[in-house]
């Protein structure tokens, strides 16, 4: 074989097992830089774990990623490609976005997880066996008929999930979804969100303030504080060998 082929067959497969490259960017609101990124990599059916302080620039990393800001600078790629030239509603069907608050509509459990399929235009029977598999796979079939105001939060933010996973995205972005939630009830969501995204093999971005969280549920683990990327790596290689003093700080002040 020639070098130079293996070389290019090389670049492929490791192009194909990126979902999203990010360079040089700049995000800026109110005329202010809000997030800096020098180079981010996130692998398919990887999960990644961004934590930082309130107000660091991580929800603007998961809105930038949603096309709802656009980079002041520098780009992020998603399959390859810039997210300026993907045709915005076929991107926006390729990712869910989980918010802190459910968002729920005044409807019913088993009609709000088939929302986003009802405006797809997806044939009945197809949206009623989705739905019933997600209603399944969150614990909430039981609640396949009740009222959304119904709901006790961890319930509305499962419905919430099954929202997101019936739609099948390639990508997950996750907004602190499991913030205002009791401890055993959050824990208990954890684990079942873990779970299905490793058996789904489901790329998600999941914005945390909580360390433990963050390690449970991510492979890697981004740390975004006053609005730039400062490192990223496994648990352990960042509680080992944070990579400034202002890293350290921040992990001695997190909740363990």
């Amino acid at each position: 074989m020639d070098p130079a082929e293996g070389a290019t067959d090389g670049l492929a497969t490791r192009l194909t097992k990126i979902m999203i490259e990010i360079r040089n960017l700049l995000i800026q609101r109110n005329g202010l830089d809000a997030l800096r990124i020098p180079a981010l990599e996130i692998q398919r059916g990887e999960t990644l774990t961004v934590v930082g302080p309130n107000g660091a620039g991580k929800s603007t990393l998961l809105l930038a990623l949603a096309r709802l800001l656009t980079p002041s600078q520098g780009d992020i790629l998603y399959a390859g490609k810039s997210l300026r030239q993907w045709d915005e509603l076929e991107y926006r069907r390729r990712i869910s976005f989980v918010f802190q608050s459910p968002l729920l509509m005044d409807m019913t459990v088993e009609q709000n997880i088939a929302l986003g399929l009802k405006f797809r235009g997806t044939p009945k029977d197809e949206t009623r066996e989705r739905a019933g598999k997600w209603m399944r796979q969150l614990d909430v079939e039981p609640l396949a008929k009740r009222r959304a105001g119904q709901l006790s939060g961890g319930e509305a933010q499962r419905v919430s999930l099954a929202r997101a996973f019936v739609l099948e995205p390639e990508l997950l972005l996750l907004d602190e979804p499991f913030s205002a939630l009791d401890p055993p009830t959050r824990s208990k969501l954890l684990e079942d969100l873990s779970a299905l995204l490793k058996e789904n093999r489901r790329t998600a971005i999941f914005v945390t303030h909580n360390l433990s969280e963050a390690t449970k549920l991510g492979q890697r683990i981004a740390v975004i504080i006053a609005g730039m990327l400062r490192q990223v790596g496994t648990a352990n290689q960042i509680k080992s060998r944070p990579a400034d003093e202002t890293v350290a700080a921040f992990l001695h002040e997190l909740p363990q």
